[in-house]
């Protein structure tokens, strides 16, 4: 009889440890299960033996096609690997509403690609185990993308959550194709600086008189007053441009209200110093020297008017692409009045920290990435953004590739983005991938982008630093109270330059910022730059 009991008593422990053991199997922070070793490939291709499906939340361009899974690259990368991916295409319009929903809902994929999450839904679905970690995934599946942020510190730091987990694979710049950082420098028609007898403008005053000589000339000699000195939408890209000819912005536009001064960081908006770059900018619009539709305007409508040749300047990623106009240069960091002079206008290499994430509905997040890793080395990247050597681009003696004339001057009479849209799906942005020179062939290769480059090079910020991560409690503040400060400066700013508020009002308007909550701002910043600094 004891015998029995016993022999009961013990399998009721093995049932128990058997369900508890289940449980914690089921739950949100559970350890990934292992891949089926008998189909998964630690290394080469394919990826898996017997194909697997995944599907993925994407981002999409109006410049891209409607069917992915039909374009070139990822037809053959389906043949490459053995997966099968389908791709749920979501505009960039309806994107974050609908990324969202999906996330609100428990209605999401395997993973969410192009899909611009920001970095406080990776802290949030990441505590709560909706986006899985990555750290142990890169380290032991992920070479190309472990080497990166061995070569590139500030990469890892940029992805490090608070919590010190990664949840995210990005969209990442090559720190040395400055090009691609300046995406959009600010353009002169050069036609018109000769024709004018003026030199390309280095400083802020040159600047201003060469636009003030296109306002009273009729440069295209058609008798009407239809040049637009400068145009371009909205009036922050301008304002951005200048800022470092004021020593203001010198950490790049991954902070655009706080740089660092005298080893210190600086709340900058407000500093009386850069009063003098929004007097600058409102003394540009008050003699008609910028756009009045400049609040306005939609980048259809610039662009089509930018088409006309009418614009004496104009900030955008290449006139000659999308204004189709040949004779506009770029300027580098133009000297202000105190012999400032700063290339700060720079985007940070991790463009879009967000652009890949896998998510705990996925069976396979061991193939799922390798399958996104393959982006990150040359061999990947080259094929994402080039296609198929001899079909789509070809390869020079010394190496330079360049598209086929299919592509670059089609016969049906397609542009270059119609053309290269069956091939590929990196147009728009916001992919999630290692952009560098040799293998990307967008506007920021153009020859006059180069020579941006080459100008902008020895002033160019010194220290440039992704944007920081904050934690849960930061984000609290940060998303209200610190929007409403960066809202409130903004508001303003236009009302200084479009004249409704004058510029004798700047102490009041300054005192008024930093009693919306600026001390408490500065403190949250200070603690994420100190965790940004000493992250490894």
């Amino acid at each position: 009889m004891k015998s029995t009991k016993w022999i009961v008593s013990l399998l009721i422990v093995t049932m128990l440890v058997g369900l508890l053991s289940a449980c914690s199997g089921n739950s949100k922070g559970k350890t990934e299960e292992p891949a089926n070793d008998a189909n998964f490939n630690e290394t080469g291709f394919p990826i898996v033996n017997e194909p697997i499906e995944l599907t993925f939340f994407t981002g999409k361009a109006a410049t891209n096609g409607n069917n992915f899974s039909e374009t070139l690259v990822w037809s053959e990368y389906e043949k490459k690997t053995n997966i099968k991916v389908n791709f749920e295409l979501v505009p960039f319009e309806s994107l974050t509403e609908k990324r969202n929903l999906a996330l609100a809902g428990s209605n999401y994929p395997d993973a969410f690609y192009s899909a611009r999450v920001p970095a406080a839904d990776l802290m949030k679905y990441g505590a709560a185990g909706t986006f899985i970690k990555l750290n142990d995934l890169i380290d032991q599946h992920a070479p190309n993308f472990k080497k990166l942020m061995e070569k590139y510190p500030d990469l890892k730091r940029g992805l490090t959550m608070p919590d010190g987990n990664i949840y995210s694979m990005p969209s990442f710049y090559g720190p040395e194709f400055l090009p691609m950082l300046i995406g959009t420098p600010l353009w002169v028609k050069q036609s018109w600086l000769d024709k004018l007898g003026m030199e390309e403008p280095t400083t802020t005053d040159e600047l201003y008189h060469y636009l003030k000589a296109v306002k009273e000339t009729d440069l295209n000699e058609n008798g009407k007053a239809d040049e637009i000195t400068y145009a371009g939408t909205g009036i922050a890209p301008l304002i951005e441009q200048l800022n470092g000819a004021w020593g203001f912005g010198n950490r790049g536009l991954g902070h655009k209200f706080v740089d660092q001064y005298d080893n210190k960081l600086r709340f900058y908006r407000t500093d009386p110093k850069y009063k003098e770059v929004i007097d600058y900018v409102r003394k540009l619009y008050e003699e008609g020297l910028i756009d009045k539709e400049i609040f306005t305007i939609k980048t259809a409508a610039l662009y089509a008017k930018g088409q006309e040749g009418v614009f004496g300047a104009t900030i955008n990623p290449s006139p000659k692409t999308q204004l189709n106009q040949e004779d506009y240069i770029g300027l580098g960091a133009l000297k202000g009045p105190y012999g400032d002079q700063i290339y700060s206008h720079l985007k940070v290499p991790l463009v879009w920290p967000g652009a890949f994430v896998i998510t705990d509905k996925n069976k396979h997040p061991e193939e799922t990435i390798r399958w996104m890793d393959y982006f990150y080395g040359d061999e990947g990247a080259t094929f994402y953004f080039m296609g198929v050597e001899n079909v789509t681009y070809t390869k020079s003696a010394d190496g330079e590739l360049e598209f086929v004339e299919d592509i670059t001057k089609n016969k049906d009479g397609l542009t270059m983005d119609q053309a290269l849209a069956k091939y590929i799906t990196w147009l728009g942005g916001s992919y999630p991938g290692y952009v560098q020179k040799q293998y990307f062939k967008g506007s920021e290769s153009l020859p006059e982008s180069v020579a941006v480059g080459k100008k902008a090079e020895p002033h160019k910020v010194e220290e440039l630093w992704n944007k920081f991560n904050f934690t849960e409690e930061e984000l609290d503040f940060m998303s209200t109270v610190g929007s409403d400060i960066e809202t409130y400066i903004s508001e303003m700013e236009a009302k200084f330059i479009t004249g409704t508020e004058p510029m004798s009002n700047w102490d009041k308007y300054a005192e008024a910022v930093n009693k919306l909550g600026v001390d408490k701002y500065m403190n949250i910043y200070n603690d994420a730059y100190t965790r940004y600094s000493s992250s490894q």
